[in-house]
Order: C-alpha cells, then sequence, then structure tokens
C-alpha cells in the first residue's frame, strides 16, 4: 500500500473512542466576567492579588498552583505543577529542594515562567522573569510556617533522586515525621526558596465569542509597558 493511500485509509477511519471523549469535552461551561483592560493598573502585581482575589471567591479549586517551567543546561523544556507562597515587589516565590530537578535546572539556567490556569473565570496570568535565591534564613522561615507534613517532606528529601522500592520511601517518612513532630524546628538544609522577578506578565481572559482580552505587561528600565495582543 502506498503512502498515499495509507493516509486516505487512516484519514477515513472513524475517530477512536479516545478522540471521541476528547472533543465532547467543554471549555468554560459557565459565565465569564468582563475585564476591561483600560482600567487595569499601571503595574501588573496589583492586577494579580485583584484575579487571585476573584478566583478565590469564585470557589476555583487551588488557585494556589501553578505550572513552573525551567531548562536543563542543553535548553531542553520542563514542566511541573508547584504552589505559590508569595507574590510581591521582589516578584513571585516559590520553593524547592536545592538538589531536585528544577533546581538544578535553575542554578544551570536562573530564568523561569509561570503559569496560572483559573478554569472557573476563563482566566490564565503568565509570568516569566529571571530567578533568584533568597537568603536560608527566609527558606527556614518559609518551611516552618508551613504544616507538620511539609516540614516531614522537606525532612525526608532526596527529591528527584532514584527511588529503589517504595518501601524505602515509607520507612524514610514514617522517620522524618517523627522528628517533625519532635523537632518543629528542625532544619532541612536544602530547603530553598526562589524567587521569580518577572521582566514580563499577561493576563488572558476568555470570552465565549472567542473574543480573548490579553493584556501584557513589560518591564522598562524604570516602570512598566502594557499592550494588548490579538488572540
Amino acid at each position: 500500500m502506498s503512502t498515499e493511500s495509507a493516509s486516505s485509509s487512516s484519514s477515513s477511519s472513524p475517530p477512536s473512542e479516545f478522540v471521541r471523549l476528547l472533543r465532547a469535552q467543554r471549555v468554560w461551561d459557565t459565565e465569564l466576567p468582563r475585564f476591561a483592560p483600560d482600567t487595569a493598573p499601571a503595574e501588573p502585581l496589583p492586577l494579580f492579588e485583584q484575579w487571585f482575589a476573584e478566583a478565590v471567591e469564585a470557589g476555583q479549586l487551588e488557585p494556589h498552583t501553578m505550572s513552573l517551567a525551567t531548562a536543563d543546561e542543553e535548553g531542553r523544556p520542563d514542566v511541573r505543577i508547584v504552589m505559590l507562597h508569595g507574590a510581591d515587589e521582589e516578584g513571585w516565590h516559590f520553593a524547592s529542594h536545592s538538589g531536585s530537578r528544577k533546581g538544578r535546572q535553575l542554578a544551570a539556567r536562573p530564568y523561569a515562567a509561570l503559569g496560572f490556569y483559573w478554569p472557573v473565570q476563563g482566566r490564565q496570568i503568565r509570568v516569566r522573569g529571571r530567578v533568584t535565591v533568597a537568603p536560608p534564613e527566609v527558606a527556614h522561615a518559609d518551611l516552618h510556617a508551613r504544616s507538620t507534613g511539609a516540614l516531614a517532606s522537606a525532612l525526608v528529601g532526596r527529591q528527584s533522586e532514584v527511588l529503589h522500592s517504595y518501601e524505602e520511601l515509607v520507612r524514610a517518612s514514617e522517620a522524618a515525621w517523627q522528628r517533625a513532630q519532635q523537632e518543629p524546628d528542625a532544619p532541612a538544609p536544602s530547603w530553598t526558596v526562589y524567587v521569580l522577578t518577572p521582566d514580563e506578565v499577561e493576563f488572558f481572559q476568555g470570552d465565549p465569542h472567542r473574543r480573548h482580552v490579553r493584556l501584557t505587561y513589560r518591564r522598562t528600565e524604570s516602570t512598566w509597558r502594557s499592550e494588548l495582543l490579538w488572540p
């Protein structure tokens, strides 16, 4: 059979169950808020804080989770979901172990991108910029302001290393939980707080007629410049 006939046969085949299921999904099956970009503040942080509060009010699940994109030494991209630990004039804060895959990648290429997706309101926020490491005392305070489980997980450490058996993880976790309960101020030296200082922040508001609003802020030497983008 020729390549052309094979392609024709493939294209005429009925869609698989997966494809039928995929095509049956709907996006933003809810009333979307309006966003007037001419009323937006001059800087991105106040708008981020406003949208975050509105996402919480709208019942968005886990609005503090975000995609973190990094690249390794060869420039190959990587992405995962992490938690936002804060946002202020310095930038967007998140944390991990310095020896983890993301930690190693950030050490080699200290530049990253964040992505928030809040489908309850059809909103996305994209942030990208240079990443720096906060002082150790900031990481210590960050970790010990969280739950016992968070401390226990940090004490286990070894993130991204090869795990030879699940039982090994259970033993290490049980020991870490015991220590976290007995020593609530125990240090976890590899725990690191990272700060992404943005040079670009984009706010995306979905529209049911596909007239989506994309407002992007770009940092200049002394201020921010905002402009609309075609969707």
